[in-house]
């Protein structure tokens, strides 16, 4: 289990382009609490809305961490960062990063890390052990994002409906599979960095036994339909073992992103495909809800497919950012 130390300083680097800062969006989105401030490069354009502070700053209120809240092109960490990177070590933060470059592989800031002994934490490449799954049944309740595809909304969804149950009187942890969930919830397992036999091990790490009336709302990886990466969904699934599932779909999508020949099936064959498949370690296995990322329908257009689709599936649709989920909640209470 990665554990980071909050709160945070989140560094936005040379970002010109809101959406390549949506790292730290998201997390001045879901986690203010844990958020102290912004800093940035010289050249930067881009705005958070938080309080303006130096590392220096940053730590002398008791900041845990600087925080890469930017992906530039290519996953790269540009060397005229190094310097803003440097005075965050010497003021004591450890540096986080979801990049694909690692930061170990700038001799400057292990040295540097090394001497102020903090921690360089490359989200992305960090790959606790893990053992493999026993199978064996947890004590606790579990709910599992699932997706039509990838990038729809499962994080979100998540999210969303752990800040619902919590404020329904339930006992609820977001538990995150993915690096920004993990600088998020502050810890998490990035699924991506498991080996295959080991993906269902990770879950049930991630999930252990807890209070019989808690609730563990599972960020979803990937799809069962993707062709590249259904392999991390179904470990997922299986390690996890949820009881209940919310599937996540966006309805301007036929087939799967970037592979035109994988269509995307009706949404009542989708959820049978998870639920067949979910039953081999949790046989009360149950889908309580439709995640919609309506981003593309106007107000009109949404609410007319919310109906018809809740219609037809008989349970409850949302979009976690334009519903309320009060509805879902109560399918959640139900089970």
């Amino acid at each position: 289990m990665i554990l980071l130390k909050k709160p945070y300083l989140i560094y936005l680097g040379s970002a010109t382009a809101p959406t390549d800062a949506k790292t730290g969006f998201g997390l001045k989105d879901w986690c203010a609490q844990s958020v102290l401030g912004e800093w940035s490069h010289a050249d930067a354009t881009v705005r958070l809305g938080l309080a303006r502070l130096s590392p220096a700053e940053a730590a002398a209120r008791g900041a845990g961490s600087i925080v890469i809240g930017v992906a530039p092109v290519g996953g790269v960490l540009p060397d005229a960062w190094l310097t803003d990177l440097e005075a965050a070590i010497e003021s004591g933060l450890d540096v986080v990063s979801g990049l694909h470059t690692r930061l170990t592989s700038f001799p400057t800031l292990v040295a540097a890390a090394n001497k102020r002994g903090v921690r360089l934490i490359d989200v992305r490449h960090v790959a606790p052990h893990s053992a493999c799954a026993t199978g064996a049944k947890r004590s606790g309740k579990r709910l599992l994002t699932v997706g039509t595809d990838c990038a729809l909304g499962k994080k979100y969804t998540a999210l969303a409906l752990t800040q619902a149950l919590k404020e329904s009187g339930l006992q609820a942890s977001f538990r995150a599979t993915g690096q920004t969930g993990v600088m998020i919830a502050g810890e998490g397992i990035p699924m991506d960095t498991q080996v295959a036999d080991f993906l269902a091990g990770a879950a049930e790490s991630l999930t252990p036994a807890n209070d019989p009336m808690h609730w563990d709302v599972i960020e979803g990886q990937g799809s069962l339909l993707h062709p590249a990466y259904a392999a991390v969904t179904l470990g997922l699934l299986h390690g996890s073992q949820p009881d209940a599932l919310v599937l996540c779909h966006d309805p301007s999508r036929l087939c799967i992103e970037d592979y035109p020949d994988y269509p995307i099936p009706p949404l009542n064959e989708v959820i049978e495909l998870y639920l067949s498949t979910g039953k081999l370690t949790n046989r009360a296995i149950r889908c309580v809800g439709v995640s919609i990322n309506s981003s593309s329908l106007t107000d009109a257009a949404w609410t007319e497919y919310q109906m018809k689709l809740q219609s037809e599936l008989g349970m409850p649709v949302f979009d976690p950012m334009r519903s309320h989920l009060d509805a879902a909640v109560a399918a959640i209470r139900a089970l």
